[in-house]
């Protein structure tokens, strides 16, 4: 397994504004390879505008982020990445399978047919292959959207929510994959309110307060028995 020492992801003193408002204030954090970190705060702490960031989806206006050695927006770091973000980002009008090869196509998946249908099996939605995705659930787009991230077996992995509309088994599902990608040497940032779940999975928390960084370090047996044991400790107001 890689060093988790080394940075995969290496966020130095980021600042992002929003006109003259600062969303992500001085910000600096290191995931180690191979890590999975569990990104905390509350609606507005700016989780969403670090992934976004971390994609290369935003522009900052001061600081560095490297993603694997690279620069966000370069080819080399984006081939590497796997984002699910709070749109689903997969094409109504096709089906479950014609997402999945299109995508598989763009990322250069071998074996892609064999590939695709053993994802499409993986996530439960074989049965529904071609089936329009319009015709889809909620639940059932974010399965097709999370096989859609794992695909191509990214060696980072950024999640914005991604237990959102699961149900109890499709949890276990997703949090399966999470372990597995850890296994092959995946890097993690995996932002969300669900915590028993999140953190059950991570290694490493990082809390986002107002776009402050108010806590980063190992995930601790404290955390794991009481999921908003981080939030009374390190922000000013109690846990929600």
């Amino acid at each position: 397994m890689p060093d988790p020492l080394s940075g995969a992801i290496e966020i130095s003193n980021v600042w992002k504004f929003y006109g003259d408002y600062p969303a992500l204030r001085d910000l600096t954090l290191t995931v180690g390879e191979s890590a999975c970190c569990a990104l905390l705060g509350r609606n507005g702490a700016g989780k969403t505008t670090l992934l976004r960031i971390l994609t290369g989806l935003s522009h900052f206006q001061r600081g560095a982020v490297r993603i694997a050695g690279q620069a966000p927006r370069a080819g080399a770091a984006r081939r590497q990445i796997g984002f699910l973000g709070h749109g689903i980002g997969v094409y109504e009008d096709l089906s479950a399978q014609e997402n999945l090869d299109f995508f598989a196509r763009i990322a250069g998946v071998r074996n892609s047919k064999n590939t695709v249908a053993a994802w499409l099996d993986r996530v439960g939605l074989a049965r529904v292959a071609t089936m329009p995705v319009r015709q889809f659930s909620r639940g059932m787009r974010q399965r097709l959207a999370l096989a859609r991230t794992f695909l191509h077996s990214p060696r980072i992995l950024l999640l914005d929510e991604p237990f959102t509309s699961l149900d109890d088994r499709a949890i276990a599902m997703l949090s399966e994959l999470l372990v597995e990608a850890r296994r092959r040497g995946a890097t993690i940032v995996l932002s969300t309110h669900q915590l028993r779940e999140a953190l059950a999975i991570a290694s490493h928390v990082a809390l986002l307060e107002n776009g402050r960084l108010r806590y980063a370090g190992e995930r601790t047996p404290e955390m794991l028995e009481d999921s908003n044991h981080l939030y009374r400790i390190h922000t000013d107001q109690g846990a929600a």
